[in-house]
């Protein structure tokens, strides 16, 4: 009887140790409804009208408001390892200067570009400080706290 218990604890224990591992699908962003999105016709469509179709946009353009983006991605995370990106839509709206929708595209993750990161740092004036240096630095800079409340000094 112990046994078999034991048996089924390890399971049940093994079972929970290999649905941890898993791999997980996390939506992230605004993907707009593919019904919605075909009611945005060019020509036809003003800025207010997408807000009531699809939403607001998770970014506009930065000079000017000719351009809304709605994006979103799906990431696939298995276990303790770094979440990779399967899934990406980027959809762009571009608006003339009335407020009219001019047109509608689509990118995805085959049309993004890898951007390298620069790794030179700006560097700060001053002197480096050891950790020692630090904690001797701040002797004597606290504040005598016996003769203060909450809403300023009580007297001399």
């Amino acid at each position: 009887m112990y046994a078999f218990v034991g048996r089924l604890g390890l399971a049940a224990m093994l079972a929970v140790g290999i649905s941890a591992c898993s791999d997980n699908i996390d939506p992230r962003g605004n993907a707009p409804l593919p019904d919605a999105l075909a009611q945005i016709q060019p020509g036809r469509v003003t800025r207010s009208d997408v807000v009531a179709l699809i939403g607001t946009p998770a970014t506009a353009s930065m000079f000017g408001d000719d351009h809304w983006y709605y994006i979103s991605s799906h990431f696939q995370t298995v276990a303790f390892y770094a979440p990779e990106e399967l899934d990406r839509q980027v959809i762009i709206i571009d608006f003339d200067k009335a407020g009219t929708v001019t047109a509608v595209r689509k990118l995805g993750l085959e049309q993004g570009k890898e951007i390298s990161m620069v790794s030179r740092e700006t560097p700060a004036p001053g002197k480096e400080l050891s950790l020692l240096e630090q904690l001797i630095g701040n002797v004597g800079k606290f504040n005598d706290t016996t003769h203060t409340r909450a809403d300023g000094p009580t007297g001399p």
